[in-house]
């Protein structure tokens, strides 16, 4: 339970909006009184009754101790970027009449609340549970503050205030939510709820599993003569899927992941749908690693299987940041040819804004390509669509529509470049980017492309 801070009267008592306006009532008969003689009277009463009501209002509130009321902060040790978390306060009355409470958080500086409050009625004795959500769009450590508790009485006149000192800090990481309500969605087989396709495997793999009869839309051309024959029903042959194939998620950390979309950079976006990315591909039996590379360095996270593979993924990309400088491919694609010596699926989490971005860095990307799967994924500029997608009324209107469609243009001339080359791509808007890379992730493992 949280400790209460002392404070001094003069720290703990308030008047509140009912008390200046009584008294501004009291002073303005005090005026009309100079004309009306006979309201001084009413006027000298009701000051009387004034402060009156003021004192029992602080002999009710006061004389009390400090523990008459207690505040508790419930909330997990660690909070998911970019998604809603939900902090607890358990307030408990002490006083034997009902209370009117008001809570003041101090929340993090990252949230900039200025008007942060929760108001409710407290019967005598009783308790209430605060509920209120945080939604982070940074990573890193966050520092709550004082719980500031103010309650008054139905007088209404005065409010003490409690102080409590629940000081803790919350580390904020990637979204461990997402990766939850994927494993549940798949434990429970909804997963095209949330919008990821199951695909149909396209032919099969080299290693046979077993012999079961034929249902309608089994491949026809797997038939097994030989067992049909004896069984004398149709039977076919099933094969597993390829498995302990390598996936490496390769995030650029260099400027153009800076850029922000709904309050999260695009890395952040890239950190959140590779958690999630490396989390299916380790359920479907792949081996998932993780690379991160600036301008000066280049980091790998060796690929695995093991089930802690997924919280050391989580723990790499909690610490990573954002570099000014443009990052360096040549570095990653020497590094990775001496880091990873078997063929593996590349996923490139990076941002090309003009061909002329993508010209300098394609010959690194065509040299990758010659030993692994490179799948390219780059971002979708929403805002700019949006530009695109409003009406011109004037000739600076048309200029900005034709300026956000030349890059919209640009985008989809980077996608043919790169294919040009043998290399894929995936354009995607940021806040569909796990879904879309979930997907492609599965349509190359239908098609036995990894």
């Amino acid at each position: 339970m949280s400790a209460t801070v002392k404070n001094n009267l003069y720290q703990l008592l308030f008047f509140t909006n009912r008390f200046y306006l009584l008294l501004g009532v009291n002073i303005l008969l005090f005026i009309i009184s100079f004309f009306i003689p006979h309201l001084y009277n009413v006027a000298i009463i009701a000051f009387i009754v004034l402060v009156g009501v003021m004192l029992l209002d602080m002999v009710l509130l006061l004389l009390r101790p400090a523990d008459i009321v207690s505040l508790e902060r419930k909330t997990s040790a660690r909070f998911s970027n970019g998604d809603d978390n939900e902090v607890l306060l358990d307030f408990h009355n002490r006083y034997p009449f009902p209370v009117f409470v008001s809570v003041i958080e101090e929340v993090p500086f990252q949230f900039q609340e200025r008007n942060f409050s929760l108001k409710t009625k407290v019967g005598g004795g009783g308790a209430h549970v605060f509920r209120y959500v945080l939604r982070p769009v940074e990573r890193g450590v966050y520092d709550f503050g004082y719980s500031n508790v103010f309650v008054k009485s139905a007088l209404g006149i005065i409010c003490r205030r409690f102080v409590f000192n629940n000081e803790q800090s919350v580390s904020v990481y990637p979204s461990f939510h997402q990766l939850r309500h994927f494993e549940l969605y798949s434990y429970m087989n909804r997963l095209n709820e949330l919008g990821v396709h199951k695909r149909r495997v396209i032919g099969h793999s080299m290693e046979f599993d077993h012999i079961k009869p034929y249902t309608k839309g089994d491949d026809v051309r797997m038939l097994n003569w030989k067992a049909s024959a004896r069984t004398g029903n149709l039977m076919v042959n099933n094969y597993v899927e390829e498995r302990s194939q390598q996936v490496y998620s390769i995030i650029d950390k260099g400027r153009t992941m800076k850029m922000p979309f709904n309050g999260l950079s695009l890395l952040d976006y890239a950190i959140n749908a590779s958690l999630v990315f490396s989390n299916v591909a380790i359920n479907k039996g792949d081996k998932a690693g993780l690379v991160t590379f600036t301008e000066n360095k280049v980091e790998v996270l060796p690929a695995s299987n093991k089930k802690v593979q997924v919280n050391k993924i989580l723990d790499t990309l909690y610490a990573q940041e954002t570099h000014w400088q443009e990052s360096d491919y040549e570095a990653l694609s020497v590094q990775l040819r001496s880091s990873v010596s078997t063929r593996s699926l590349l996923m490139l989490y990076t941002n090309f804004e003009s061909m002329s971005s993508l010209q300098r860095q394609l010959p690194f990307l065509r040299r990758l390509a010659r030993y692994h799967l490179v799948l390219v994924v780059f971002f979708e500029n929403t805002e700019l669509k949006k530009v695109t997608e409003q009406p011109a009324y004037d000739i600076e209107g048309i200029y900005k529509q034709t300026i956000a469609q030349k890059f919209a243009y640009d985008k989809k001339l980077i996608v043919k470049e790169l294919a040009k080359y043998g290399i894929m791509s995936l354009l995607s808007p940021p806040e569909q980017l796990t879904l879309n890379v979930v997907n492609k992730y599965l349509e190359l493992k239908s098609r036995m492309l990894i």
